[in-house]
């Protein structure tokens, strides 16, 4: 029997999940982590070598390739695959995993790199082929996708009978000291941000311009903060999950400053996903900014301040009107002295390390490709409260 997990990415998450998988050795048995660049591997090992005494295998793999994948699967055998390399890279690492019967998670949906879109379509296309190899595919165990499913899955079970408004609200209220740095990836996060938003409403989808739609939020235990209407990968998901829902949508926090630096690069090109030619080489914008820009995963120890990332939900219990926040404080030094790393990585490793310890024990075990909200959602917030992402419920 197969036994032990398997990481694919050495970021930022990839550190989280690593060490927080060493912290769970009781349930995981062995853990294995594996990228492209051994050397961000071998560099994780040692920080949890020293911090937690546990040993971790270190590998490298071309997760772009569905042979190398397969090769490093057979070599492994882990029970579980954590993917938390680059949204282009799910398919592969799903195919690998139905070819040698290995359950799969990831944080975020496939997204095709010569194209700023991201959808669900390709990745629940692979039902069947998970179906037949008698394995589980846990799609968006981050924390937006991820915990958010399981706060409205959660609220679905125990606290309404229809919830008819969600409004998913993401506000990271830390400061890192530079004039602009992204949080995590800034190819896919840049992408995200300046593309145009979205939200589901009475059956359709209605799109606005990128961060047309502002509100000002009161977040408990932040305060006030601007924030943005986006396009989020969850919402595909949750709108045909949630019985009785008539709206969805997705708010995230912006400074003035950041908008203004993101503006300025799209309007100079420097947002780009097209190939352009510069003194006779081949180079790609975005791809170029992101050598220039801070790595993400040294923001860490820079980062002072907390997120608030939650779900409004609004909807009739015993035929009566209610209004919830579900809701995470993090704070980023807390999360940095615990794993190295920010609470933006933080919020998405956790639970990605959570559905895999429900995968491992098998409290989770439906063969088929799921999103996180088409399961039993206690299980997942009882481990919220005990794994350093606890939340509360305030009524509104």
């Amino acid at each position: 029997m197969n036994k032990g997990v398997l990481i694919i990415g050495a970021g930022g998450v990839g550190r989280v999940v690593a060490h927080k998988c060493a912290k769970n050795l009781d349930t995981f048995e062995h853990v294995t982590l594996a990228s492209r660049t051994k050397s961000k591997c071998d560099m994780i090992a040692k920080e949890i070598l020293d911090m937690q005494g546990i040993k971790i295998d270190t590998y490298s793999v071309d997760a772009d390739s569905v042979e190398e994948l397969i090769k490093l699967l057979e070599t492994v055998k882990p029970r579980v695959v954590i993917n938390v390399a680059l949204p282009y890279q799910d398919l592969t690492i799903m195919d690998a995993c139905v070819a040698c019967k290995i359950d799969y998670l990831d944080t975020a949906n496939y997204e095709h790199p010569d194209e700023a879109k991201f959808e669900y379509k390709l990745q629940w296309e692979r039902d069947g082929k998970f179906k037949d190899a008698g394995i589980t595919a846990l799609l968006g165990s981050g924390f937006d996708p991820g915990v958010t499913g399981v706060f409205c899955a959660y609220a679905q079970q125990n606290i309404f009978d229809e919830i008819h408004y969600i409004d998913i609200m993401d506000c990271n209220a830390g400061d890192h000291g530079y004039k602009f740095a992204t949080n995590f990836n800034p190819e896919i996060n840049l992408r995200e941000v300046s593309a145009n938003g979205r939200y589901w409403e009475n059956g359709q989808w209605i799109e606005t311009k990128p961060l047309e739609i502002r509100v000002d939020w009161d977040y408990p235990e932040v305060g006030v903060k601007p924030s943005y209407l986006l396009y989020h990968e969850e919402l595909e998901s949750l709108s045909k999950n949630i019985k009785g829902l008539k709206r969805i949508r997705f708010f995230m926090t912006f400074g003035d400053s950041y908008i203004q630096h993101m503006n300025c690069l799209q309007n100079v090109g420097m947002l780009g996903i097209k190939p352009v030619m510069h003194n006779g080489v081949e180079i790609v914008p975005i791809e170029f900014l992101k050598t220039l820009l801070p790595d993400p995963a040294s923001l860490g120890p820079r980062t002072k301040g907390v997120t608030n990332i939650g779900c409004v939900m609004e909807g009739i219990k015993d035929g009566k009107k209610k209004t919830i926040y579900i809701y995470n404080i993090c704070d980023h030094q807390e999360a940095y002295k615990e794993v190295c790393a920010q609470c933006v990585s933080y919020t998405t490793g956790v639970p990605a390390v959570i559905g895999a310890k429900l995968l491992y024990n098998k409290t989770w075990d439906r063969d088929g490709v799921y999103n996180i909200e088409e399961f039993e959602a206690k299980p997942f917030m009882d481990e919220l409260m005990t794994q350093g992402l606890p939340w509360k419920i305030i009524e509104l």
